[in-house]
């Protein structure tokens, strides 16, 4: 019976790199009941927290399964192999080769923890900003930002467990990002500039602006450009420095609209009816819906009539409302003058004919009409002889 059983254990005592056959089971062994062990944990406390979860009033649960869920399955093997690892006996280089190793997946592992923590932060914090879209806007950039940030100190620490000069490389790179910085000067811009729309908000996706004579709602607001979509329907690209440098317009965010029109009336007009008229176009536009009167007063002696000034307001945001309300005062004034008898003045201009003598006849009105100059944009000119 010695004999069989020593010739069984024979094999494992035999050496394989540095360790037995033995030692090697052992050491595997240990490593995949350790890796299975960490798989099911994870399994396990991820069902327990989504239980959990929706019975609690705090995100702590939720936050804790979104953290389980980015723990991978290459980081729990690596973690286990090192385990296993223990159990040999190993040269010193190659045991700072696998703790090498296992601190770089360590890295990665808490890069992606943070990355979802930042992705959980973010999305907490888009809900309590009740659905603001500028709010929302401004939060994901700065989780963007916070992304690239940690991603580069984890890049960083990887190379420096590598054996990477560090900070050689951040000089480096600071040189360079110099130069490069000097020739994509304007995309850089653009890029700033679009960070700076998105956290100081003079406008959100959906608003309506004017830049520059150019009307439009905002359809998207790139890291180069931010596109309109324009009342005449056609898609206006404008870079986003160009945009911070323009004045910007943010029909959407109005209270109301303020209106100034002026209209004018004939010299011939009786002062009783210029008095009249202030109060007549009050009633007009007291008359309409979403218009609050402000004043209408009889303020200058034009070149061709009588004019006077009129301030109301649209009490709503929509441009439809008040095109709608100032056609409507616009044709009850033409019926209200009709009524009154109360004619709109136009531009007109008086030429006096020269060059006869003093007792000569003046010339007949074939004659005049012959001479005149009109220059009536509306209607006839009127010549005085």
């Amino acid at each position: 019976m010695t004999l069989p059983l020593a010739a069984a254990i024979e094999p494992l005592s035999q050496l394989f790199l540095g360790n037995t056959v033995q030692a090697w089971g052992i050491a595997l062994g240990t490593a995949a009941a350790a890796f299975l062990a960490l798989v099911l944990v994870r399994r396990v406390a991820i069902r327990k927290f989504e239980k959990a979860a929706p019975r609690t009033p705090t995100h702590v649960d939720d936050l804790a399964v979104a953290q389980l869920k980015s723990t991978r399955y290459f980081f729990l093997l690596v973690l286990s192999l090192e385990l296993g690892s223990l159990m040999l006996e190993q040269p010193v280089s190659t045991k700072i080769t696998l703790r090498t190793f296992t601190v770089i997946a360590t890295l990665v592992q808490v890069g992606l923890w943070l990355t979802e923590f930042v992705r959980f932060w973010a999305e907490e914090v888009g809900e309590r900003s009740g659905g603001d879209a500028g709010s929302r806007m401004t939060i994901s950039v700065v989780a963007w930002v916070g992304r690239v940030v940690l991603w580069t100190i984890v890049l960083l620490l990887v190379l420096e467990n590598l054996g990477v000069d560090v900070t050689a490389l951040v000089t480096g790179l600071g040189i360079g990002g110099v130069a490069v910085a000097l020739s994509v000067q304007n995309v850089l811009g653009d890029v700033f500039a679009a960070l700076s729309i998105m956290l100081d908000k003079p406008f959100v996706v959906g608003d309506q602006i004017d830049i520059g004579g150019i009307v439009g709602t905002v359809e998207d607001i790139g890291m180069k450009s931010t596109r309109l979509r324009s009342v005449t329907g056609e898609l206006v690209i404008v870079s986003n420095g160009d945009l911070l440098k323009s004045r910007i317009r943010n029909n959407q965010r109005a209270q109301e609209r303020r209106v100034l029109f002026t209209i004018g009336v004939v010299y011939s007009t009786p002062p009783d009816t210029l008095a009249r008229i202030p109060t007549m176009i009050e009633q007009i536009i007291a008359a309409q819906e979403n218009t609050r009167f402000d004043r209408s007063h009889f303020s200058a002696f034009g070149d061709s009539g009588l004019l006077f000034e009129t301030v109301y307001h649209i009490t709503n945001r929509d441009y439809k409302s008040f095109m709608d309300a100032q056609q409507q005062i616009y044709l009850e004034l033409a019926r209200r003058f009709a009524a009154e008898h109360i004619d709109f003045a136009f531009p007109t201009r008086t030429v006096l004919l020269s060059g006869a003598g003093v007792g000569d006849a003046m010339p007949s009105g074939r004659e005049r009409d012959a001479l005149a100059t009109r220059v009536a944009t509306r209607g006839s000119a009127r010549v005085e002889g």
